[in-house]
């Protein structure tokens, strides 16, 4: 998706649908009962493209967070209910992020509960980075995320792939 620069005073960009996407990081904190403040530049974005303040927050491996909105997270769901129930990698999916992951609701203060099981597996407490991931967030320890990023440097055959794919 090709993203377009629309006049007017936000000057966002904006996707083919004129959805503006999740993007860059944010500092944020999980406080002591767990819940996660959604930054503000993230936040108005959220009400505006997905009210109901309604999330799944899952992991696929309990290194970071997803925080999914509702529908975002459902239509993932669509896709995979068109797989065969015993499809191995549709089961390890859904093993993970229904271990996970919970359906949330954000309150009027603008936070989420992260699940006690994710939140201890991801060490989230106190200062997170809250990444936009075009249409979910990343919630990240700082210093795992360094260290991720750090162990998984951008590789010649990753450019190669983005290359491939006109990035």
């Amino acid at each position: 998706m090709v993203a377009k620069w629309v006049d007017g005073p936000s000057q966002k960009p904006e996707n083919a649908t004129g959805n503006t996407m999740l993007r860059g990081n944010y500092p944020a904190r999980v406080d002591d009962k767990g819940r996660l403040k959604i930054p503000t530049e993230f936040r108005a974005h959220l009400d505006e493209v997905y009210p109901g303040g309604k999330f799944y927050i899952t992991s696929f491996d309990g290194q970071n967070a997803h925080v999914y909105p509702m529908r975002e997270w459902e239509k993932i769901e669509e896709k995979l209910a068109a797989l065969p129930s015993m499809h191995p990698t549709k089961q390890k999916l859904l093993s993970r992020t229904n271990y996970y992951g919970q359906v949330v609701e954000m309150d009027a203060q603008g936070r989420v509960l992260i699940p006690a099981v994710l939140r201890e597996a991801a060490v989230m407490k106190g200062d997170v980075a809250v990444l936009g991931y075009l249409k979910h967030l990343e919630v990240w320890n700082q210093e795992r995320l360094q260290r991720d990023m750090q162990d998984k440097p951008m590789t010649d055959e990753d450019k190669q792939t983005l290359s491939d794919l006109g990035i």
